[in-house]
């Protein structure tokens, strides 16, 4: 038996191939895959060969958000055929120091599919066919799609990331980025009784997808950047930021919008950028990282599929593993495009 994947050679180089499939063994499942959403981390590796410090280094099948229908169980699998899960991507050793003090997130051995950063690279699930452990899959709703399944691992990322703020309820907080993730952060805090939601961003399409999820308003800093800056008047409006954008100016007018001894919530990731760190001095703020997640998958699929968050706004594309690079076109263009998904 085999399988057609998506495989990246090298910046731009994506090719559409098959190879074999394995039978499950013991404590594995074979899934026929059904969708996988492609992350900012994907697209960079497609457009950049990369990010930071973190290259592709070898050939590697990108895509770590996806669903699946159980085509077949290995020995000790009570997961029966034809279940639709959300596939966990996330593989700490559980032996090492972090994952023995309870911070698995941190885990020295830390595999993650679809991730370049070790070497060999962690294969990924941009595959119509895969072998996993069935402990990282987590059956979904009985009404659930494949595509909102497949939005999982994204809301987990922002589940995480409301945990590292001491608390959300009655506050007013600021978004800065309104991608899938800045979205999803959008209606996590509106799940969390945040008092009011504003989001900024650069493109009107992404803006008013984050209103659908849940942001109370919407402000277009490239044209009318005026409109922000009543929120920087005297020491700040906002109690709590959630910065997704990872743009300098983002960062440093969000520093400028938050009160004293705020929260600043680092979600983005990119490169070294400069910060006002007088303004952190004088403002007494806290600021935290905030990556992946753990327990906050299951939580995410309970969410999904009880539609207490809907992912369905966010949804803007689903093409076929065939047109993989059309997909990946289309997902760079954020005035067209919010989540694309594979579909197998």
């Amino acid at each position: 038996m085999e399988t057609r994947l998506a495989r990246l050679y090298a910046k731009g180089d994506l090719r559409i191939e098959t190879a074999p499939v394995a039978v499950p063994g013991p404590g594995e499942v074979l899934l026929k895959m059904a969708a996988a959403g492609i992350c900012g981390s994907d697209l960079h590796y497609y457009q950049d060969g990369g990010f930071g410090p973190v290259r592709v280094r070898e050939p590697m099948i990108p895509g770590h958000e996806a669903s699946g229908t159980v085509e077949l169980a290995g020995e000790g699998v009570t997961l029966r055929a034809g279940t639709l899960v959300a596939v966990n991507p996330s593989q700490p050793c559980g032996s090492c120091e972090y994952c023995r003090i309870g911070m698995p997130i941190h885990c020295l051995e830390m595999r993650f599919m679809g991730s370049a950063m070790r070497l060999p690279h962690e294969q990924g699930m941009f595959r119509e066919w895969l072998v996993v452990p069935a402990r990282q899959c987590v059956e979904v709703g009985a009404t659930t799609t494949p595509a909102e399944a497949a939005c999982s691992e994204p809301l987990s990322v922002c589940l995480h990331a409301a945990s590292r703020a001491s608390e959300v309820a009655g506050k007013k907080v600021l978004v800065t980025g309104a991608g899938p993730i800045g979205s999803l952060m959008a209606a996590v805090v509106r799940h969390f009784d945040a008092s009011e939601i504003v989001i900024t961003d650069l493109a009107d399409a992404a803006l008013e997808r984050a209103k659908a999820m849940g942001a109370s308003r919407i402000v277009n800093v490239a044209r009318d950047p005026a409109s922000f800056s009543e929120f920087q008047t005297g020491k700040g409006y906002f109690d709590l930021v959630f910065e997704c954008s990872a743009a300098a100016p983002a960062i440093q007018s969000a520093i400028a919008a938050i009160r004293p001894r705020g929260t600043i919530v680092q979600v983005g990731v990119t490169g070294d950028v400069p910060l006002p760190l007088n303004a952190i001095v004088g403002k007494e703020l806290h600021i935290h990282g905030t990556q992946r997640f753990h327990e906050e998958f299951a939580v995410a699929v309970d969410l999904i599929s009880r539609r207490k968050i809907d992912v369905r706004p966010i949804i803007s594309h689903s093409l076929p593993l065939e047109d993989a690079v059309s997909a990946f076109t289309v997902a760079g263009d954020r005035s067209l495009a919010c989540k694309v998904q594979l579909t197998f």
